[in-house]
């Protein structure tokens, strides 16, 4: 089974999920139209199908082999990369002082959905890239800039995110890499990173890799940490001190290179200070959010591919005779109502995290190009409050989603020569790089919600009210069912919740807060990702009223029927667990496990 984008569909959120329809009529977006848009993202299925995707199952069985100190890509994977390149993809969202294009972050996102649903594997560099690019633009010095940001831009050089140590994992306060003035501008570079995405590969020339390290004299804990840019390849053309020491063998993404980077062995490799001494996780979570968001994006594309192959899969299959069938023959399993809840799962739940990665962009889009000050301000705090959402919350689905498409596949999606095992997989790793699901929780409910007291996610509830008026208004017609009810009642437990944790946030002890995190994220999930749904829904309505009988329009109205009657009630359990999770019984399954 082929990889083809719903261009269709993802063009139809991104006007009515993530605002673009208003974004274009108000300029945000320049001359830029929804048409041109739409182009763009033609050309850019006709490459993640023809180029990219026939690379996936090859380089899944393939690897990334490691052999002194240099790792080979899998066959493919360089003409691939290098049409890409040339293409123009990687410049798409990069600032245009530096060869980049500087378009919206919704279309880089759409894009970046589409790469990762081809081939993940492939996907994950230059999501690196990007965020390497984002960081060094927003704190590099002018030099820096100048010496590297058009190759990253290009993508005839890439970049990578050195955070992870072995014994700190995603305790950045424990981390020991040290740096050292070299007293001419300069730092040496010495220590050990681990689980290093494309730290090195034959992809490019030039690997610039953003290191977060302690100098002598910095603070302890999180306060002593600085970032520096240490390239593979230094700016005379002589090996910089680092190296590859190690391939990791995982679970998925066998095509990504995740190595284990050694500096310094020969007395420091040679890096530059990015932005201050000791405020590199400030610079460093300028790159990170870029990535949370492109990680959210791959949870929508993998679960995008495997409803994909999951539908074709149970056209093809018979066994059993279903319900109402003509003849005596076996029944395609897709006529099998059981079958036919697996497949509206995968697919209302897909479009759900769709909707609101889309969103989460178009607000990044706003805080960046809006003329209006208050608006930006506006606009960065629901990013921010967005953000951990679109992450967690979509790579959760991507997981159950890819379950599900090997369970529609039965034993054969059991076996790998389906391709419904490569996608669960793959998937497995969302929910745990780039922060796990559980940090995006406790971000979440101890950092984004608090924010201006409250009021960025009290606006965001009451524009979710705002468009269940609409949905409840006489016009929107008996083919929405009981969505308006359903929804009603999740933006209802959505809100108690958020009480109930700003009220504990507020105490002394915020223990009940952080045990509730999990469950309250997935609820805000639900609620967020079925009132989207339903903006995207009432607009396909107002267009089947306007005459146009395009039967995607009704697909999209009985898809969010089918996520608020049968995913979204589940909002109340999740809510009675966020405010009843400090009761986890804690200390007697410590006792058992003593």
């Amino acid at each position: 089974m082929t990889y083809r984008a719903p261009t269709a569909d993802m063009l139809f959120a991104m006007r009515h999920a993530a605002g673009l329809d208003r974004a274009v009529a108000s300029g945000l977006y320049g001359e830029l139209s929804a048409e041109d848009i739409g182009a763009i993202l033609e050309e850019a299925a006709r490459f993640a199908a023809e180029v990219i995707a026939p690379l996936n199952r090859q380089g899944d069985a393939s690897g990334t082999p490691l052999s002194d100190g240099k790792v080979t890509m899998p066959p493919g994977y360089r003409e691939a990369y290098r049409a890409w390149t040339e293409a123009g993809w990687n410049a798409l969202p990069g600032p245009v002082a530096y060869g980049g294009q500087g378009l919206p972050a919704l279309v880089a996102v759409a894009c970046a959905e589409m790469w990762n649903a081809a081939a993940m594997a492939f996907g994950l560099g230059p999501l690196l890239t990007a965020g390497a690019v984002e960081a060094l633009n927003a704190h590099g010095s002018e030099e820096l800039k100048a010496r590297y940001l058009a190759k990253l831009v290009s993508g005839e050089w890439t970049g990578t995110m050195n955070l992870t140590e072995p014994q700190a994992g995603s305790d950045l306060g424990a981390l020991r890499a040290r740096a050292e003035r070299a007293g001419d501008g300069t730092y040496r570079i010495t220590g050990t990173k681990t689980f290093i995405t494309y730290g090195e590969h034959d992809l490019a020339d030039n690997i610039i890799h953003l290191v977060l390290a302690r100098l002598p004299d910095g603070p302890p804990g999180t306060r002593g940490i600085s970032l520096f840019l240490v390239p593979k390849i230094l700016p005379d053309g002589s090996r910089n001190d680092l190296r590859c020491a190690g391939v990791e063998h995982k679970l998925g993404i066998h095509a990504s290179p995740t190595c284990t980077m050694a500096f310094g062995d020969g007395g420091g490799a040679v890096g530059w200070l990015v932005g201050e001494e000791n405020r590199g996780l400030a610079c460093m979570f300028t790159m990170m959010n870029s990535a949370r968001l492109n990680v959210g994006v791959q949870g929508v594309a993998i679960g995008e591919r495997a409803t994909q192959a999951a539908l074709a899969y149970a056209g093809e299959r018979r066994q059993g005779r279903a319900p109402g069938s003509a003849g005596d023959g076996m029944s395609p399993i897709r006529e099998h109502p059981d079958v036919q809840r697996m497949l509206l799962t995968m697919k209302a739940c897909t479009a759900a995290a769709r909707a609101i990665c889309y969103a989460t962009a178009g607000a990044l889009d706003r805080a960046r190009l809006d003329p209006d000050p208050a608006a930006r301000a506006r606009a960065q705090s629901r990013a921010s409050l967005l953000t951990p959402v679109a992450k967690a919350f979509s790579t959760d689905l991507g997981v159950e989603t890819a379950s599900l498409g090997v369970q529609v596949h039965g034993g054969m999606g059991f076996i790998e020569e389906t391709g419904a095992a490569q996608h669960l997989r793959d998937s497995r790793i969302n929910p745990i790089y780039e922060g796990t699901n559980g940090i995006q929780a406790i971000d979440l409910v101890t950092r984004k919600l608090p924010q201006g007291g409250g009021e960025t996610v009290r606006a965001e509830i009451a524009a979710m009210r705002a468009t269940l008026r609409r949905l409840s208004a006489p016009g929107a017609g008996p083919a929405f069912g009981a969505t308006a009810a359903r929804l009603r009642d999740a933006v209802a437990h959505l809100d108690a919740a958020t009480s109930f944790m700003l009220r504990t946030l507020g105490g002394n002890d915020p223990g009940p807060a952080l045990a509730g995190a999990t469950p309250y994220l997935r609820l805000f999930g639900l609620a967020s990702g079925g009132v989207l749904l339903a903006e995207v829904a009432l607009a396909a309505a107002a267009c089947r009223q306007g005459g146009d009988a395009d039967p995607a329009h009704g697909a999209r109205i009985a898809l969010c029927r089918f996520f608020a009657e049968n995913v979204a009630v589940a909002a109340g359990g999740l809510a009675a667990q966020a405010m009843g999770g400090a009761d986890l019984g804690g200390d007697a399954v410590l006792a058992l496990a003593s």
